[in-house]
């Protein structure tokens, strides 16, 4: 049975934001495998949106009554709790034996996510989603989550991954301290789930097929040696720590956001981290995330450094 959760001060749970919507089902799935495999308990929480436009807009379940103000959070608490029974009924589905807890706040979604992250494994949203009560949408809450979380966030997208799931993680390596973060996260994906690593490198963030176009002198094979020894640098170590991982290296002259976008349709994780450095910047929690949390092809997970 599904009970209320009590404010803890650890990280044994995965947090899932619930708002009714076919993403948020795909995402509360997602959650509840994660965490029951884990041994993780699964948090799902549902933020009450008191805006007029969200308590004027009928959801299809319901037409919304002519209401006093003061029964709106009556109405607002039934509502929330129905969301949360019906996400409890899908997590359950997807992992009968998962542990699961329940909130509802009064807040907006993204700042109280962002502190439940300081006491969460990771934070799960779905890609898009929104009804009278909920705010779940990329743009708003996933963007502000992932720019301030304190753990992995994931934003679930693409279908239904296949049983078994035997695609790769992949995870996008640019050398920098946040790289290596988002690196360790993959490799930790990539054991749990018993699936080879794609770890890819881009070096510049211009445009596919930039460089190639250039007229300045450009060597493909210094290139490719140069860079795939920065590749190798930034996997040192990791493959003792997991030796059950296969690794795969590829590196691209330019176009990240095209090649991790690619890849995304062969994955069933794309990793990255929150920011990055140099030409590359892109890659980690800039434009070429923010094409991924918007149409990449499998759930993709942005790793920030913790809070201090």
């Amino acid at each position: 049975m599904t009970t209320p959760s009590a404010a803890t001060h650890d990280r044994n749970r995965v947090t899932v934001g619930v708002d009714g919507s076919p993403p948020s089902e795909g995402a509360v799935r997602w959650a509840a495998t994660t965490a029951a495999g884990r041994g993780l308990t699964l948090h799902l929480v549902h933020a009450v949106d008191f805006s007029p436009a969200s308590l004027l807009t009928p959801t299809p379940s319901s037409e919304l009554p002519f209401f006093r103000p003061s029964e709106a959070f009556e109405w607002a608490e039934e509502d929330a709790n129905a969301l949360l029974t019906a996400a409890a009924e899908t997590a359950r589905a997807a992992a009968p034996d998962v542990h699961i807890t329940t909130d509802i706040a009064l807040t907006g979604s993204a700042k109280w996510l962002v502190e439940l992250s300081h006491r969460s494994a990771m934070v799960v949203l779905g890609a898009t989603g929104s009804t009278r009560l909920g705010e779940l949408l990329v743009g708003s809450t996933p963007v502000a989550v992932v720019g301030h979380s304190a753990c992995p966030v994931v934003v679930v997208r693409g279908a239904a991954p296949p049983v078994p799931d035997d695609r790769p993680v992949v995870v996008g390596v640019d050398g920098s301290a946040l790289s290596e973060m988002a690196v360790e996260a993959a490799f930790e994906e990539a054991s749990w789930r018993g699936v080879d690593l794609v770890a890819v490198h881009v070096w510049t963030d211009m445009r596919p097929g930039d460089v190639e176009a250039s007229p300045h002198w450009f060597d493909p094979v210094a290139f490719e040696e140069s860079e795939q020894a920065l590749v190798s640098e930034c996997l040192a170590g990791f493959g003792d720590r997991f030796p059950d991982v296969t690794v795969h290296r590829k590196t691209y002259v330019d176009g990240p956001r095209a090649h991790l976008k690619a890849w995304s349709e062969k994955a069933q994780l794309v990793v990255v981290g929150s920011r990055g450095r140099g030409g590359f910047a892109g890659l980690l929690m800039g434009s070429t995330s923010n094409t991924l949390l918007r149409e990449a092809a499998c759930p993709v997970m942005v790793v920030r450094p913790e809070a201090s």
